[in-house]
């Protein structure tokens, strides 16, 4: 399976496909941060939302560069789930680099500033909940793409509206006034905790919440694999 993860990852990145996410990434970030300073936690919170859409878009691509006849060969070489599990890593891979752009890229630029007044919550604490928010939401926006992927999907168009249609639904039933917002991923949870601080028990309950849906997610992609070649 590392085989077959290494290969999927170097075809990604020697086809030029990995360079239009993390463009895009480059771009709404500059323009996030261009508008000025703002705390570490709000800056990296309103920075993983976005980046969302962002980072399922690209599990979409990596998945759908592998042609179909090949990606039949590896499920009969390792084993549907197998085959399967190696795409989601890979994926889960590809997203760390953005990550890493995403936490660095407003040091660069100069759009993270300290506390401003008391009781604003330190800039290590900031940091630590900029960063858990992304490798939070990572896992679900690849469970997102991976539904869109034409392995599941079939077809440009279809695939298309799964991606967008997730990422809505993600911002819609995120906002307060939902009464059921754990439909969705916890995309605005995760971003509204990161921006005054919050406690651990609510860290731990919204890393449930984004892990469970992930995981919900990621069933529903295998039990679909499973019915297509």
């Amino acid at each position: 399976m590392t085989a077959l993860v290494r290969m999927r990852l170097a075809g990604f990145l020697q086809t030029g496909r990995a360079a239009a996410p993390l463009l895009a990434a480059l771009v709404v970030l500059s323009i996030l941060y261009g508008g000025g300073q703002a705390q570490a936690g709000e800056a990296y919170g309103v920075s993983a939302a976005i980046l969302f859409g962002v980072l399922a878009w690209q599990t979409k691509i990596l998945l759908d560069v592998e042609p179909d006849v090949q990606r039949r060969l590896g499920r009969v070489a390792v084993g549907p789930a197998r085959e399967a599990t190696a795409g989601l890593v890979a994926a889960l891979l590809a997203g760390l680099p953005v990550i890493l752009v995403a936490m660095v890229l407003p040091w660069l630029v100069g759009g993270v500033t300290g506390p401003q007044k008391a009781g604003d919550p330190p800039l290590p604490e900031g940091i630590a909940l900029g960063l858990w928010a992304h490798l939070l939401l990572l896992l679900p926006a690849v469970a997102l793409g991976a539904l869109a992927s034409r392995a599941v999907s079939g077809q440009a168009a279809r695939g298309l509206a799964i991606l967008v249609g997730g990422v809505v639904m993600a911002i819609v039933l995120g906002l307060k006034s939902f009464p059921a917002p754990w439909l969705a991923p916890p995309l605005m949870t995760a971003a509204r905790d990161t921006v005054g601080g919050t406690d651990l028990a609510h860290v731990l309950v919204t890393t449930a919440w984004g892990v469970l849906w992930a995981g919900a997610a990621v069933a529903g992609y295998a039990h679909l694999r499973r019915d297509r070649p």
